[in-house]
């Protein structure tokens, strides 16, 4: 099954936890989540958001000047099967 996965890459942490402090307070559904690496190496911490709140999501960017990397989508291979052997 593939989904698509939109994160918000950082430079550091603290401006990953200002950006979900700030989404939390207008109702917008956001995950503190790893980094893909194939994204990027910067910080180990990204959001996971969903496509239908990125417009929100930059505008709360620029009003409370959270540095971000960017914002990146990637398509997610999702196996149930993973890690069951029997």
């Amino acid at each position: 099954m593939q989904k698509t996965q939109h994160y918000v890459l950082f430079p550091n942490h603290d401006n990953a936890m200002r950006l979900y402090r700030e989404l939390k307070k207008l109702g917008v559904r956001a995950v503190i989540a790893p980094t893909p690496r194939v994204l990027s190496t910067c910080c180990g911490v990204s959001l996971l958001v969903e496509e239908k709140d990125i417009g929100q999501i930059k505008a709360c960017i620029g009003e409370h000047g959270i540095e971000v990397l960017k914002i990146e989508a990637i398509e997610r291979d999702i196996n149930p099967m993973r890690d069951k052997y029997c």
